[in-house]
């Protein structure tokens, strides 16, 4: 059975759904709470591979991370950062951004939150 909107939750992360992400490399997304549940915002899990990652894109909606494994460095507007396991992200609607997962043996993955309102991705050219 499965619940209304209106009812509780409780679900094992893997055993959700793995989507490829077409623009990316070596990446993976999960929606774990979509519009379908949740009012308000919808909840991803991202994984990039090592090397992976996604190229420079717009997005008409705000994001907020948390980066749960792994290593990789996010360019936001023209500031680049390195960020690791415990690091928190902002990205603000419209702003380019991109990500590119530390060479190494373990994944880059985080946990993307997203308003739920119409988003459109535009790739911007640059990045990884």
């Amino acid at each position: 059975m499965n619940p209304s909107p209106a009812e509780a939750l409780v679900a094992t992360a893997d055993s959700l759904p793995r989507q490829t992400v077409a623009a990316g490399t070596g990446t993976t997304m999960q929606v774990l709470i979509g519009a379908d549940r949740g009012p308000n915002f919808a909840m991803r899990r991202f994984t990039m591979e090592p090397g992976g990652g996604m190229p420079r894109h717009t997005n008409l909606v705000e994001h907020e991370q948390f980066v749960l494994r792994g290593r990789a460095r996010i360019s936001i507007g023209d500031q680049s950062y390195d960020v690791k396991a415990g690091d928190i992200v902002y990205i603000p609607a419209g702003v380019p951004h991109d990500y590119q997962a530390a060479e190494g043996d373990e994944p880059f993955e985080f946990l993307c939150l997203v308003p739920n309102a119409p988003d459109k991705i535009e790739i911007v050219g640059g990045g990884c």
